[in-house]
């Protein structure tokens, strides 16, 4: 009976959230523009006609640089602005946890920006036009995808529950996520790799959105990248549920 009611509170608030995006213009225009990037990208910069080879990594790989900005603009209304109009308020004196809550407003946004990935689906359309792609390999590339935007979504999650401010959420959201993108970025291990211990380098990776992402962009699906993800979101929203409790309190 407790389970059933928890859900029916959870999917009230995920409806009335979901609805709220979708009944907004910026949720359109975050449509137009993933998408209009993610185009770009592909066929401009990483030539994908030109490749030679009928499958979705040049698309997969400018995820992770799209949604850096992207989805931290989207998590940056979920308790900023709960906050901002005092509605933070009323939503807690009701018959919701705070588990529910939190958890129903993250579903919300995870589900509109994986509304948002399906809507690419000419992309693989066109691979499957132009050769015989792995199948297997483009699943694992779009479920990476969407972890990653719900990694990144969780993180603009908890930025959000810290201030009134979008703006400082929005920021705060990039640097974090940036800096969980950058640990495993080639670029930067390759730094590391002249001065740094083997194991220490390693250790760094492991918690990189990065290495995590770019196996499943290969086709690659491990369970140690799945647990990675669901433990990111897991904590996030976790520390999203203290500091909102923190601040109710104070």
């Amino acid at each position: 009976m407790e389970l059933n009611r928890n859900w029916h509170t959870i999917k009230a608030i995920f409806l009335r959230e979901l609805t709220g995006y979708f009944g907004s213009a910026i949720a359109y225009v975050f449509i137009v523009i993933f998408l209009v990037l993610c185009g770009f990208f592909t066929f401009s910069i990483s030539n994908f006609y030109d490749a030679g080879q009928a499958d979705l990594r040049s698309f997969f790989e400018w995820h992770p640089w799209i949604f850096l900005f992207l989805v931290p603009a989207v998590a940056m209304r979920l308790w900023a602005d709960e906050r901002k109009s005092g509605t933070l308020e009323i939503l807690l004196t009701l018959p919701v946890t705070l588990t529910e809550a939190v958890l129903a407003k993250f579903l919300a946004a995870w589900v509109f920006i994986g509304v948002a990935l399906c809507l690419t689906f000419p992309m693989p359309l066109t691979a499957m036009y132009l050769g015989g792609p792995d199948a297997g390999a483009m699943v694992s590339g779009y479920l990476g995808s969407l972890f990653l935007g719900g990694a990144y979504l969780a993180v603009g999650s908890m930025t959000s529950a810290l201030t009134k401010n979008q703006v400082i959420s929005f920021v705060l959201s990039v640097v974090i996520c940036l800096f969980l993108v950058l640990v495993g970025w080639p670029p930067v291990t390759n730094f590391l790799t002249g001065w740094a211990p083997s194991w220490l380098i390693a250790t760094v990776e492991g918690f990189s959105i990065w290495s995590h992402f770019v196996s499943m962009q290969r086709g690659v699906l491990d369970l140690r990248d799945l647990v990675y993800y669901l433990s990111l979101i897991f904590f996030a929203l976790y520390g999203t549920g203290v500091i909102i409790e923190t601040r109710k309190s104070a």
